[in-house]
């Protein structure tokens, strides 16, 4: 597994999880936190949407505010004007060093709003991470991006990436946005092409930056993702897992535990996707431990 900077040691591990709205990064955070639970880990867990530069309301006039001339370099939460990557850098940076780091929440809905007094859509202050955790676990866009002034990538020690087909990303997104959100069927097509140049430029290239992909392939048609009217479940798709190193993974193992499951290139597994948090267990457990093991000891 790649370490940062080829370190012998590191003290304060950086675990970035890295894939669009929708991917299914919140099913791999749930994993990870049992994970956590089971071996006794204390994480600082940190959303990626808390480093978004704009609240919900200053977004909404931001974009309205944008000149209607066709011009693709529009404003979207995939894209560097959108975000405080700097700050997200700092955080990775600070946190590998010395176990610190500045951060906030971002209070989605009531639920979340009302512990601070404040409303849906807005940010709790900056405030310093509680010391003593034992690493930093990110989940969001931009886990790996790299642009010519942040390189958020080069100062995280695992990157996973989670990234459905588009297909089947945009249609958990459109049930998403029409369950939870209200939206129209216009108005998600127009934020996904909205995205799209922002996509293409921040979003796809983190996913040859990764140490492990988690790509879900549905088995069910979805060629029109607007008219779908489910989404695709676990047991109607396969789960391509890619290594960028394979170096050290026990394949036959996986295979043996992961019934149904095959090899597809000499780096890449394929599961049934019933199985992914198993799957995600048996690959994750070790390599968390490992980076555990490679700080240096506490005098107690």
């Amino acid at each position: 597994m790649p370490v940062r900077g080829g370190a012998i040691s590191v003290k304060h591990p950086v675990v970035a999880i890295t894939g669009s709205s929708g991917a299914g990064t919140t099913s791999v955070t749930k994993t990870f936190q049992h994970i956590f639970r089971r071996e006794g880990i204390t994480p600082a867990i940190v959303e990626g949407d808390s480093f978004h530069r704009f609240d919900r309301e200053q977004m909404k006039l931001a974009m309205a505010a944008e000149p209607d001339d066709g011009s693709e370099n529009t404003l979207s939460h995939f894209g560097e004007e959108a975000n405080l990557l700097k700050e997200l850098e700092s955080l990775f940076r600070d946190y590998g060093k010395a176990g610190t780091g500045q951060v906030r929440k971002y209070l989605h809905d009531d639920d979340e709003a009302k512990p601070y007094g404040q409303r849906p859509g807005t940010f709790t202050p900056w405030e310093d991470l509680a010391p003593g955790t034992d690493l930093l676990y990110y989940e969001g866009l931009h886990g790996a991006a790299v642009t010519q002034n942040v390189n958020i990538a080069a100062h995280a020690d695992l990157i996973v990436g989670v990234v459905p087909i588009v297909n089947l990303e945009w249609i958990q997104k459109v049930h998403r946005d029409k369950t939870t959100r209200g939206y129209s069927d216009e108005a998600i097509i127009d934020t996904i092409l909205r995205r799209m140049p922002d996509y293409v430029t921040y979003i796809c290239p983190q996913f040859s930056r990764t140490y492990i992909n988690f790509q879900r392939v549905p088995t069910v048609d979805t060629s029109n993702p607007f008219a779908a009217r489910t989404i695709p479940t676990a047991d109607e798709s396969f789960v391509i897992i890619k290594f960028s190193d394979p170096k050290g993974i026990d394949f036959p193992y996986l295979l043996s535990m992961l019934h149904d499951s095959f090899m597809s290139r000499a780096n890449s597994i394929v599961v049934p996707g019933g199985k992914m948090e198993l799957a995600m267990q048996l690959i994750f457990t070790p390599l968390i431990l490992r980076l555990m093991d490679k700080r240096p000891r506490r005098t107690r």
